[in-house]
């Protein structure tokens, strides 16, 4: 095995060298920087998340069409409020500032930004000044959707307005002499449902960009630089049955074919009968070597009597490195180590060369292989999106039951059982979450929903079954909608549905005898609980 890990430049490479088009993100700690980047993706162009402090000279090198400056829950006049370097608005790129990006850029070219008297948090009514760059070909009034405290309150001479609200009059603005712009509401939120079109005249209207990002063509980038870079030497690849690393193994497969080595560890932590349903699927669409590793008990062991979150994905990650080493030793002149990381996990764990540092979650996943574990890695993904991920996997026709399959955490139900996890627990887990799946299925929502699952709750209630008093579980249900993972809604399933699911539960999972719905949208809540 290779003593040569890849260097993260390296593993950014496949996105940059395939289009020299790309719009930067200046992340300032807005729940929606991801969302930005995703709708500048929908426009064809390529978008990267950055640090709010990168330098203006690190901007300059990396040739972005146009800069983003994100929203942010501090004030600007807040001490150690996040700041960007001042000199990347005399670049000559285009910026546009939202939110908080615009009332730093204001502030940094001779605007005022003031208190408002009361948080300004919803739709609001714009009403357009000019019908030119950011508002070309949209109407005298749109919805949009406002969440600040601070606001414009003075834009001198050097600014002029583009748009405004009953309560903002300097809802949307632009410099008179700079590419800068500016606009106090949210176009990336569903909830500004022309956002996408006031996005769509900045990226390509003001950047110039041509929309040269497609999908089909960077798979087929992605497979050479494959090709390139791994020769005749051999690739394993960590298969879970999930889309992420189903598409990886396809794409991998496409690229080298007997040269790929797949190995399944089954942890105790999977779905029921999860582990013959991956392996029926993958020797379906697959001729690659696949090894199944039986790890239950060495998973187990290492998470009892643990159940603080952070500490559950540290020890499983711990044991899956332990697992696939051993396993990764017995195949000849394995060089690389290929995984299904995706690019909001490069951003949440802090990983990604110039993004942000803070870490949202740990994933085992992204930069958590010790150095003595020896392999070069191979992230075909790490610049994706989940929604360009699935469609990655119908470009390389994987099977729609592996593309549109719910995702599922990487820790496995280990975060779905709250508290200390052991077999016991599990196997009533299982036994619900099979039953909560199976009915959205029967019920035709399986696409219309994006998660769904089964939670059990560390809590036990009284109930009454029979003519007995009964003190056992409670299981939550968790569905939600969303088309990114970054914001979702709770899903609104037909009652009868949830009626059917809880007495099915109650009914046929010894252990149980209450269930709940979870109603909780993203945020502030996450998908998972823990």
């Amino acid at each position: 095995m290779s003593q040569s890990p890849s260097t993260e430049t390296d593993q950014e490479s496949a996105a940059d060298a395939f289009t020299d088009e790309c719009v930067l993100v200046l992340d300032f700690g807005s729940q929606y920087a991801q969302l930005i980047a995703r709708r500048v993706r929908e426009q064809n162009v390529y978008c990267r998340i950055v640090r709010h402090d990168l330098p203006a000279e690190r901007i300059a090198a990396l040739r972005p069409k146009g800069i983003i400056l994100s929203g942010g829950p501090a004030s600007v006049y807040q001490d150690g409020a996040p700041r960007c370097d001042p000199e990347l608005f005399q670049l000559g790129i285009p910026v546009l500032g939202i939110c908080y990006g615009m009332q730093l850029m204001c502030k940094a070219l001779g605007g005022d930004v003031a208190h408002t008297t009361s948080r300004e948090y919803g739709r609001a009514s714009l009403k357009v000044a000019q019908h030119r760059s950011l508002f070309d070909g949209l109407p005298d009034s749109m919805d949009v959707w406002m969440s600040h405290g601070d606001q414009i309150s003075g834009v001198g001479e050097a600014f002029e307005t583009l748009a405004y609200t009953a309560t903002c009059p300097f809802a949307a603005i632009v410099h008179k002499q700079l590419p800068v712009f500016g606009m106090q509401f949210h176009p990336e939120v569903t909830h500004t449902p022309l956002g996408s079109q006031v996005l769509h005249n900045f990226v390509i209207g003001v950047c110039g960009c041509e929309g040269t990002w497609h999908l089909a063509d960077f798979a087929d980038s992605l497979i050479e630089q494959v090709r390139e870079q791994v020769g005749s030497r051999r690739v394993i690849c960590g298969l879970s049955g999930g889309v992420d690393s189903s598409v990886v193994a396809a794409l991998l497969y496409k690229a080298i074919g007997p040269q790929l080595s797949c190995i399944l560890i089954d942890n105790g932590l999977l779905r029921k009968d999860e582990q013959a349903a991956v392996i029926s699927e993958f020797t379906n669409h697959f001729k690659a070597d696949l090894r199944v590793v039986h790890a239950e008990a060495q998973f187990l062991e290492a998470l009892r009597g643990i159940s603080e979150p952070q500490e559950k994905r540290r020890r499983i990650g711990y044991a899956f490195i332990d697992c696939f080493q051993k396993e990764a030793e017995s195949i000849e002149d394995a060089h690389f180590l290929a995984q299904g990381t995706l690019y909001p996990d490069v951003i949440e764990s802090g990983a990604a060369p110039d993004g942000p540092a803070a870490t949202i979650k740990l994933h085992h996943n992204v930069g958590g292989l010790p150095e003595q574990l020896g392999f070069e890695l191979i992230e075909p993904l790490r610049d994706l999106f989940k929604d360009e991920v699935r469609r990655l996997g119908e470009e390389l026709g994987l099977p729609e039951v592996l593309v549109w399959r719910h995702p599922f955490p990487g820790p496995g139900l280990a975060v779905r059982c709250l508290g200390e996890v052991t077999r016991e627990k599990l196997e009533v887990l299982r036994e619900a979450d099979e039953i909560v799946v199976n009915e959205i299925k029967a019920a035709g929502l399986y696409r219309q929903t994006s998660q769904s699952f089964a939670v059990l709750l560390p809590v036990q209630s009284v109930g009454v079954m029979g003519d007995a008093r009964t003190y056992d579980n409670a299981v939550a249900i968790r569905s939600v909608n969303t088309d990114d993972f970054m914001t979702a809604d709770w899903s609104r399933l037909p009652y009868d549905l949830l009626a059917k699911i809880s007495t099915r539960i109650i009914n046929e999972v010894k252990g149980v005898n209450r269930v709940c719905y979870d109603i909780s949208s993203k945020p502030p809540a996450t998908i998972e609980w823990e």
